[in-house]
């Protein structure tokens, strides 16, 4: 059943297949970035700085449902990816069907819930009278067409499960070029304002999706929804739902996020975009440490079916090695050319924009070790079947950003803005951490036995 196009990460060198199935992910991921590169570029260039802070202060909105439908999509994907491991092909595709099912259930209960509570929500956010309006209208497109965004992560992640990272790679390159036209079109040509920014973004994914679809039915009958092997399976049902929610559920952080966006808001336009502009810089960053995270989760899941702990405990060593020499290289970028990035994704004239927002990218930019660790080892123990712990790290995120808002918009400032993500992550990595080790003594313990 593994053919070619696929990656078998449980044999052979694990720095060469953790890197080679880590090079499609990152270009594909940056991809997915341009999506809200080119947004913010154009609207920060052709509508200013008003129009871009409309869409700065719906971001972590945007980022809870974006991620919380990546999350259940990768959480699935590591049951497929043991099933793969241990050549478990019945297995495998009953799972498959039933996440086709389960994925149309969620999004249609997303999307209704997150219509009517989009306006209230942005409302408690503080956000400005004279940007509330372009904010809403950005974010209501793009959560009506949120199942599309499901769809596309659903069959990336399946893909990426079997060891295919470069399918999804292809298929994402092609409708980020066509957001990009799009962009140009809607907004400038058509003068559509941030709702032609909404409208590039969702037909472009639609056209990502439709080439996968057509790509799994010709190429790929693992992938493919079958009625035959559909079966309202109670016990697989629970383990799909529980490692799904296990990484969507980590999500949790956004909302810290949108507490946080809370205090930028009260901080003024200005710090708004400034915040904005660093955040999207600090996206694509830090893209390669989510990279590997995602790369070491196939290959733990993979590994797991095979009970194989001594790889598994390698590519953790190898993946973390992998994370901290990128992190010392993006500490230097921030440094070196934060503020030319800033000026070139905003077009602001604005000191005080470009100011905070480079302070901002080189206090997280001495914390990116914490936060790689964070990544690598959270995804490692949720290969290995945990699922409470990685949502405790994320909830100990949630609860510091709440309880440091008050300190923030009282005492702090924006100044109080950029340390509280360095702090979090290095809970978090804590956290996880210990829990891994924890768990490795269990297993070593086991075998003495």
């Amino acid at each position: 059943m593994k053919k070619e196009r696929t990656l078998s990460m449980t044999e052979g060198s694990v720095t060469k297949a953790l890197i080679l199935f880590a090079i499609p992910i990152f270009i594909g991921n940056l991809f997915q970035n341009l999506y809200n590169i080119v947004d913010t570029a154009i609207i920060g260039n052709v509508l200013g700085d008003t129009s871009l802070a409309a869409m700065g202060t719906v971001a972590p909105l945007y980022s809870i449902v974006i991620s919380f439908l990546m999350g259940i999509a990768n959480g699935f994907a590591i049951i497929l990816a043991q099933n793969y491991g241990a050549e478990d092909w019945k297995s495998f595709r009953k799972n498959m069907s039933l996440i086709y099912l389960l994925s149309v259930l969620i999004v249609g209960a997303l999307t209704i819930l997150s219509q009517f509570a989009l306006h209230p929500i942005l409302v408690m956010l503080h956000t400005p009278d004279e940007i509330i309006g372009q904010a809403e209208s950005y974010m209501r497109i793009i959560i009506c067409f949120s199942f599309v965004t499901m769809l596309y992560n659903m069959f990336a992640a399946s893909l990426r499960a079997i060891g295919d990272s470069r399918t999804p790679l292809f298929f994402l390159m092609i409708s980020s070029v066509l957001n990009g036209i799009l962009d140009v079109v809607f907004i400038k040509g058509c003068h559509m304002g941030v709702e032609g920014a909404a409208y590039a973004t969702v037909i472009s994914q639609t056209v990502s999706v439709i080439l996968c679809f057509g790509y799994v039915w010709k190429k790929e009958r693992l992938i493919r929804f079958s009625y035959m092997d559909l079966a309202w399976d109670w016990d697989r049902i629970r383990d799909l739902l529980a490692s799904g929610l296990s990484m969507s559920l980590m999500t949790v952080v956004f909302i810290g996020s949108v507490a946080l966006q809370s205090a930028v808001n009260s901080l003024g336009n200005t710090i708004i975009t400034a915040h904005t502009a660093a955040r999207k810089i600090h996206d694509v960053i830090a893209l390669p440490i989510g990279t590997v995270s995602t790369s070491v989760a196939t290959f733990v899941g993979q590994n797991m079916g095979k009970k194989d702990y001594e790889r598994i405990y390698e590519g953790l060593k190898k993946g973390l090695f992998l994370v901290t020499c990128w992190c010392a290289f993006a500490a230097f970028l921030a440094f070196e050319f934060g503020r030319q990035a800033i000026w070139l994704l905003t077009g602001t004239d604005n000191e005080e924009v470009v100011r905070n927002a480079y302070f901002y990218l080189r206090v997280n930019s001495l914390f990116y070790f914490s936060l790689g660790g964070f990544m690598t080892i959270r995804s490692t123990i949720q290969g290995m079947g945990r699922k409470l712990v990685p949502i405790l790290s994320s909830m100990s995120e949630l609860v510091l950003k709440f309880a440091a808002v008050p300190l923030i918009v009282g005492v702090l400032g924006y100044f109080g803005v950029c340390i509280l993500e360095s702090i979090t992550w290095t809970v978090g990595m804590t956290i996880v951490a210990v829990d891994f080790l924890l768990l490795k003594r269990r297993i070593q313990t086991g075998y003495s036995k």
